[in-house]
């Protein structure tokens, strides 16, 4: 072999272990006697294989169910119908619509200044969770499945979409009882449901599953969607910048609306002391006293940042198994950080007894 090829050869197999490297890698490490998984990235920037809203929004479709969703309706410059996203009314349709149209929730709505949360990531999460409960084999349904939804907001759209999809049984908490009636009222309008969501108001704001949780009840699962900013002042910083995205992903000039929300929202909702890493490492503290009465603990993580302190707290709190999954619409990237403090032989029997 001369030089040459073998100069050839070696730097071909330099380039190789380049890309080798590039690659991302689905990692499990051990972490004392915690199991933390990582699933990577989500891939081809879609939703849950089994999302209804994979393929966008029929608008004519949901207009033909959910009348008052016309009138929101406008034709882009390429021709595309859609709605302003900006505009907090006709958002607020379009949940209608959807709820309505793909899931037999009638007369959704909501008080002036809450929460309006986008459908297709919210049961985005519902089915991820169903997959984790299922860990590889058949996904459970029915109202022997009974979920806990931290801060279910005055939208109740976690217990009103699980149930809907899934048939699952909810506990709704939230500390504000305007919220908790709102709920009630759409409940009303949907008899079906009624059975199987109980609301609960949380007696002690301060605290997440301390006076909220009744001795003896078990849950399969908790989900949260926690608030994101430290303060009103970040909240609305951050209200700001997504208004101008959404102007710009559409070529339209940003007309800046002074203390104006994006999609709605109250404190509880956006903001609290210490923001979403605060929040969460409260809840992961608290988790460990209810660790055997729940079997699944979950939240949403908004900032890759928060994952390690997080996942740094489960390990000295002894969770024995804890799972990242990542979740994507679109460019937004989000994620739920799922810890249970049964091991996969406890986690079996939990099923066997349920069954």
């Amino acid at each position: 072999m001369t030089e040459v090829t073998k100069r050839r050869l070696n730097a071909s197999k330099g380039k190789a272990w380049a890309e080798v490297k590039k690659k991302p890698q689905k990692t499990t490490q051990k972490a004392g006697k915690t199991l933390v998984k990582t699933g990577g990235k989500a891939k081809n920037k879609g939703l849950h294989p089994r999302n209804l809203h994979r393929q966008g929004y029929d608008f004519a479709a949901l207009a033909a169910s959910y009348p008052a969703l016309a009138p929101h309706l406008i034709t882009r410059d390429y021709g595309q119908v859609s709605i302003p996203f900006a505009e907090p009314q006709a958002v607020l349709a379009l949940n209608a619509a959807l709820l309505q149209h793909h899931y037999h929730i009638q007369d959704w709505q909501l008080p002036e200044g809450y929460l309006c949360p986008p459908i297709p990531g919210r049961v985005d999460y519902l089915h991820h969770i169903a997959d984790l409960l299922a860990e590889g084999g058949k996904i459970p349904q029915g109202r022997r499945i009974r979920g806990l939804d931290i801060g279910t907001g005055a939208n109740g759209i976690y217990p009103l979409l699980g149930s809907s999809v899934y048939g699952w049984q909810f506990v709704g908490a939230d500390i504000n009882p305007v919220a908790l009636d709102n709920v009630a009222g759409v409940l009303q309008h949907n008899p079906k449901l009624t059975g199987a969501i109980e609301l609960r108001l949380q007696p002690e704001p301060e605290q997440i599953f301390h006076g909220l949780l009744q001795a003896g009840e078990c849950f399969d699962f908790s989900l949260c969607n926690p608030p994101f900013h430290a303060s009103a002042a970040d909240a609305r910083s951050g209200s700001e910048r997504k208004q101008r995205n959404l102007a710009a992903s559409r070529g339209e000039q940003h007309q800046r609306q002074e203390h104006k929300l994006n999609f709605g929202g109250c404190q509880a909702e956006l903001w609290c002391d210490g923001g979403e890493l605060g929040f969460l490492l409260r809840m992961i503290h608290e988790s460990r006293e209810y660790g055997g009465q729940v079997l699944w603990f979950s939240s949403l993580v908004s900032k890759s940042d928060n994952l390690k302190p997080c996942q740094q707290a489960l390990t000295r709190l002894g969770a024995k198994e804890v799972k990242i999954l990542e979740m994507q619409q679109g460019n937004k990237q989000t994620r739920v950080l799922a810890w249970s403090f049964f091991d996969a032989a406890a986690r079996l029997q939990w099923w066997k007894f349920k069954a």
